[in-house]
């Protein structure tokens, strides 16, 4: 037998949470054969000497939706350890869709994930109408990681109910049978579950809800019986976390699930308005599992955080009229002109308000504004707060603001945690960690391209909670990023390293694992920009045995594919 990759000599985690094993990993056409002391000589091989051996990284939540019809690569994901990522999430997506509806889910995939209505416009094929041609459209492109999709209730709302579905209007039983039946069809076709939202946090740039936020229980009842009728299938759900009164909605969810035998996951994350809600949501899911039904919250290892700067879509003085009048302008041209203190005192003097498309930015205090600085700062202390650093130096906190940003010519950020921070330290994360019954994820790869880059969460899962703090074994961690989140999707053929499983694999460099600095890169539709963020440490990625990164350098590899559940 030919053997095509040979792992040689690698600290092994196989995904399980078993201790490692110092192995040799042999691979034909994809699959693994020997895990072992691997005697034949590869086409190709890898020297893992020191090195951990990992499944690829299984992420439950992303926002590929567009990038995977205009890109073969998904990016930043596939740079921080992702061999399969799983889109569709939120409830918002491009499929099923009329043509005459095309712009109502640009305008709500542009307010709910801040992907910009021109880059969809631009990259978008619309080769489709029903969700099935969807995934028809996404498997004639081979990808540099692997693709699974989730149908998002917003659209499928609107293909079912047009006008009423916008208007927030409840379904009949006419339009619930059809969503069923349109549900168990694309689950049939490789769907792999469900998504939906029921937070007023998702809405247009207008103001407009999502068309999901008020569908009642028997209109999610038929979106879960209809995976139950296909046989398989996930239902997440985004509720609103910052309603003390929101239990009901939880109580709807589990009954929901309890009634078609289906399994669910919901977002969870602690909020600045109500900071203990999340430990009563979590205890309810820890109850409705012990009474046998599967509802697991998907948690974020860190706080999720905005950057705000020149080169992101938002910074505190983008709503002034004099920075509004010279955003359109290049980077270097802007920080020539900020830099005169003529420019400086004028925006400095002005209403940030005045031109601003971000008005929660206004409500954001800047004691919750940090340096991110360079190596990037995601623990920042109080008391090194934009406000904090002002008053120590007698200067204000806009002054300091406009400062930071202007650092490292004009690519300095301001960082800005609003979820999991308000006890200033990563505890609250910790906590929900330490819980078995929660899933790591919420890095959003693929969306909100011009102020949040958290894709990398996987990274920080090794760099932080295994290196720097030692909270979570090498094991543990591992498990958490591959096996737990590949079971929870139904995708047993990875996961795992383990003989006749997919060859989806890492090569990290634990002491060396870690980030790079933010940057901008304007490769989007039309030029665009987005923020992206290495990953350092990653010395082979691996999909189904082909080497698609070394050292974080794109191969040219595209082994990934569309996978269709149940195939």
């Amino acid at each position: 037998m030919t053997v095509d990759l040979v792992i040689r000599g690698g600290n092994v985690y196989d995904g399980t949470g078993s201790p490692e094993q110092i192995a040799d990993i042999a691979i034909v056409d994809g699959v693994i054969t020997q895990i072992g002391v691997v005697d034949e000589r590869g086409a190709e091989e890898i020297d893992a000497r020191g090195k951990i051996v990992t499944p690829g990284f299984v992420d439950i939540h992303t926002h590929y939706d567009g990038q995977a019809v205009w890109s073969d690569q998904l990016t930043p994901s596939s740079w921080h350890g992702v061999t399969t990522a799983v889109m569709g999430n939120c409830g918002v997506g491009f499929a099923p869709c009329r043509p005459q509806d095309r712009n109502a889910l640009v305008e709500l995939m542009e307010g709910v994930e801040d992907i910009p209505a021109p880059v969809m416009h631009e990259g978008l094929t619309w080769q489709w109408e029903t969700f099935e041609e969807y995934l028809d459209v996404l498997e004639r492109t081979p990808r540099d990681i692997d693709l699974c999709a989730l149908v998002p209730h917003a659209p499928l709302r609107v293909y079912v109910m047009g006008e009423r579905a916008l208007r927030l209007e409840p379904a009949n039983e006419q339009d619930i049978e059809t969503m069923r039946g349109m549900v168990a069809d694309a689950v049939r076709a490789g769907a792999f579950g469900v998504s939906t939202s029921r937070t007023t946090s998702h809405a247009t740039k207008s103001g407009t809800y999502t068309p999901t936020l008020l569908a009642r229980q028997r209109e999610l009842a038929g979106l879960a019986h209809g995976m139950t009728e296909a046989g398989r299938g996930i239902l997440e759900v985004v509720m609103e976390g910052s309603d003390p009164e929101v239990r009901g909605e939880y109580n709807i969810l589990r009954d929901v699930l309890k009634s078609s035998g289906r399994r669910g996951v919901f977002s969870l994350a602690q909020t600045n308005r109500h900071p203990h809600l999340w430990r009563e949501l979590l205890a309810f899911a820890d109850e409705t599992i012990a009474d046998g039904v599967s509802l697991r919250p998907v948690v974020a290892p860190r706080a999720i955080g905005m950057l705000l700067g020149l080169e992101g879509s938002q910074n505190p003085f983008a709503g002034t009229r004099t920075y509004a009048a010279m955003a359109h302008l290049p980077l270097q041209e802007q920080v020539e002109r900020m830099t005169d203190p003529t420019v400086r005192a004028q925006i400095l003097s002005e209403d940030p308000m005045e031109f601003s498309t971000f008005p929660f930015l206004a409500r954001i205090p800047y004691t919750d504004m940090f340096r991110l600085g360079s190596p990037s700062n995601y623990t920042p202390r109080r008391e090194d707060s934009i406000a904090a650093i002002a008053e120590r130096e007698g200067r204000t906190a806009p002054e300091v603001a406009y400062d930071v940003m202007l650092e490292n010519a004009g690519m300095g950020f301001i960082y800005v945690p609003f979820t999991n921070y308000v006890s200033g330290d990563l505890s609250v994360c910790q906590e929900m960690l330490a819980n078995r019954n929660t899933i790591m994820g919420l890095g959003d790869g693929g969306a909100h391209v011009g102020f949040i880059v958290d894709a990398g969460f996987p990274t920080w899962l090794l760099a932080y909670w295994v290196n720097e703090r030692g909270f979570l074994s090498v094991s543990e961690a591992i498990r958490r990023l591959t096996s737990d989140t590949a079971d929870e999707m139904g995708l047993g053929d990875r996961g795992r390293i383990a003989i006749g499983l997919r060859a989806d694999l890492n090569v990290i460099d634990l002491a060396r694992i870690g980030f790079g600095d933010p940057y901008v890169a304007y490769d989007l539709p039309n030029g665009a920009k987005r923020l992206l963020q290495r990953g350092i440490g990653y010395e082979a990625t691996i999909v189904a045995g082909r080497v698609t990164y070394r050292e974080g350098v794109d191969t040219g590899a595209r082994p990934g594919r569309l996978v269709r559940s149940g195939r």
